[in-house]
């Protein structure tokens, strides 16, 4: 083989699965949850420690937001999803969750909502 025959040998990349340690650990989490809630664990103690576990300005909003919520939605239960304090409705979905800003290293804490939060019901703005 000639010298200009040979062909540069380079090592393959690292291969990634796309997943930041953020997310994987979030997983984890997840996974975590769903066995706890197979053994009927306390969904609202583990949704307190959660809020308890967080930083100053996101644990008082988040203390805050859960006041509400249970003085206003008292059919949603608290529990953790994905490691976050949330609140499902009677089927089990969830309906709104705490993002604080730490979880994956954003600026700013998130109040969010899933679609079986059905906030663009007509009924249901118009106080039927």
């Amino acid at each position: 083989m000639a010298a200009g025959d040979e062909k540069a040998t380079k090592k393959p990349a690292k291969a990634t699965d796309g997943f930041t340690d953020e997310e994987r650990a979030a997983m984890r989490e997840r996974a975590r949850e769903l066995k706890a809630a197979a053994n009927k664990a306390d969904g609202e103690r583990d949704a307190l420690e959660k809020i308890a576990a967080m930083l100053e300005p996101d644990r008082v909003m988040a203390e805050r937001l859960h006041a509400i919520i249970k003085a206003s939605a008292p059919a949603l239960a608290p529990r953790t999803w994905y490691g976050m304090p949330a609140y499902a409705n009677k089927d089990g979905k969830i309906v709104c969750f705490f993002q604080p800003a730490d979880k994956f290293k954003a600026r700013y804490a998130t109040l969010g909502f899933n679609d079986s939060a059905n906030l663009d019901d007509v009924a249901m703005m118009n106080g039927a």
